[in-house]
């Protein structure tokens, strides 16, 4: 009841929201797949497929459309998968992703995520989508429509979505990727002009078996070709899931019909009045081959496959004991997970205190390291420093010696100088000797002369005081 009333508020919110993000879920009556057209001849996807619980999904990773699904919310698997051939790359590590939004109309998530890493943050999540636990212990795998070795880089990581799971047998999930590959790669492929006009259907026909009362598993798996192309063709292929070897060839009007009423698979029947019937032909031819070539690969196997049934009847009587220890399994591991948790917290504590010691030693010892290196980093500094002081100190004294030499030399030189200078200033120097000899001699002359006549001149003056102070006046005329 809690399912049905999820799944109401659901089909309320997309009919509210019509094409909620970016256009990668819409349903099925609004036009299109928005980005996705791409993947659909004429960019026309399929039509008929009007329930209320038709999702129409855009398969988005990395913001990028990958291939596009529609969606059965009721069901819980997808109708189809439509994709083009990529060139293969190798296998990639399963790491499964679900689409947020139909669960959760309001999710902001724009575009598929793991599922190991989308926690509480989707709304009623699973109530629109099988999720892993859906299958854990069901005996059936997680078969895709889209396989993942017929995509490369990230459109392989994106076909590991539970919306392009189907609940296969391990046997059959081997034998419908078997077949699928051989046929696109042998028999589709060599036989259309442009492998990129070539678009395919990947789709299942849901059952009333439920896995766990909730994930259908399909009634028959199909796979739907149009060469859309000059001289194209289309073709259809049907794989029954009670019997893994079966794979039958038919048209796609034909396929149509064993779907619900009023589909169309593809634009204008794929321009079936402009098909070339040969190339149609060739390709029939290499599928029968194939499925030849199967069917005596598995013909050696018969009483395997006789004794299918008693393992069948076996595993219906062991179910109760199954489910029982699946319980005992269930809580066992439980508890041994609580253990991990609990010596994982205790490791922890541990392994923390510990890495907090290494932690403060390792700094300890950086720092000593950086001290040591820096004080070796100063010795060839320093010695450099000391060699240069010391040619330093070399070239002052070289420059003392060679000017206490210099000046040592100069005392003789200077002498020799004076001395070779001698005669040069002595005979240079007797004119001038006579010329003061003769000065001074003149001068004594005058000098005698002077004092001579001074002299006189004061005996006469004397001479004439005296007359006049004894002399009378009257004769002093005389």
């Amino acid at each position: 009841e809690w399912t049905m009333k999820t799944s109401i508020v659901f089909l309320l919110c997309i009919s509210v929201f019509p094409g909620f993000s970016q256009g990668r879920v819409v349903r099925e009556d609004e036009t299109g797949f928005a980005e996705c057209n791409v993947f659909f001849p004429g960019q026309v996807p399929p039509e008929g497929f009007t329930e209320p619980f038709h999702v129409k999904i855009c398969q988005q990773y990395n913001k990028e459309p990958r291939f596009a699904t529609l969606y059965s919310t009721k069901d819980k698997i997808p109708l189809y998968s439509a994709f083009k051939f990529t060139k293969p790359a190798q296998s990639e590590e399963e790491n499964w992703l679900v689409e947020p939004q139909i669960d959760d109309p309001e999710n902001d998530l724009h575009e598929m995520v793991h599922e190991a890493d989308i926690g509480g943050t989707v709304a009623n999540l699973g109530a629109n989508q099988a999720l892993t636990s859906d299958y854990v212990g069901s005996g059936y795998e997680r078969g895709l429509l889209n396989p993942s070795f017929l995509n490369e880089e990230d459109f392989q990581v994106a076909t590991y979505t539970l919306t392009n799971a189907v609940p296969l047998s391990p046997a059959l999930s081997k034998s419908w990727h078997r077949d699928i590959g051989k046929v696109v790669e042998q028999a589709l492929i060599p036989h259309c002009s442009k492998m990129e006009h070539l678009y395919l259907l990947a789709g299942a026909i849901p059952s009333s078996v439920l896995v766990k009362g909730k994930v259908s598993v399909p009634e028959s798996l199909w796979l739907a070709a149009c060469c859309d192309a000059p001289e194209g063709w289309s073709l259809g292929l049907v794989k029954k899931i009670n019997d893994e070897n079966s794979l039958a060839d038919l048209t796609v009007k034909e396929l149509e019909k064993q779907l619900l009423p009023g589909v169309h698979l593809f634009k204008g029947n794929c321009g079936e009045d402009k098909q070339s019937q040969e190339k149609r032909e060739a390709v029939l031819q290499a599928v029968s081959q194939i499925r030849s070539g199967e069917q005596v690969e598995t013909s050696d196997n018969q009483e395997t496959k006789d004794s299918g049934w008693v393992r069948r009847v076996a595993g219906i009587i062991a179910t109760p004991f199954i489910k029982l220890l699946e319980l005992v399994i269930y809580i066992f591991v439980e508890l041994v997970k609580f253990v991990f948790y609990f010596l994982w917290l205790v490791v922890k504590r541990v392994v923390g205190t510990v890495l907090d010691g290494v932690y403060s030693l390792w700094n300890g010892m950086v720092s000593y390291l950086k001290a040591v290196s820096m004080v070796l980093i100063s010795i060839p500094y320093d010695v450099g420093r000391v060699i240069i002081n010391i040619f330093l100190g070399f070239l002052q004294i070289v420059r003392d010696v060679v000017s206490l030499t210099y000046r040592i030399l100069s005392i003789p030189v200077g002498f020799i100088l004076h001395l070779a200078a001698f005669p040069y200033h002595s005979i240079c120097a007797i004119p001038s000797v006579l010329k003061d000899m003769a000065t001074g001699i003149g001068g004594t002359f005058s000098l005698v002369i002077d004092a001579t006549a001074a002299v006189l001149h004061g005996f006469y003056y004397l001479a004439g005081h005296i007359v006049k102070r004894f002399v009378p006046k009257g004769s002093s005329d005389d």
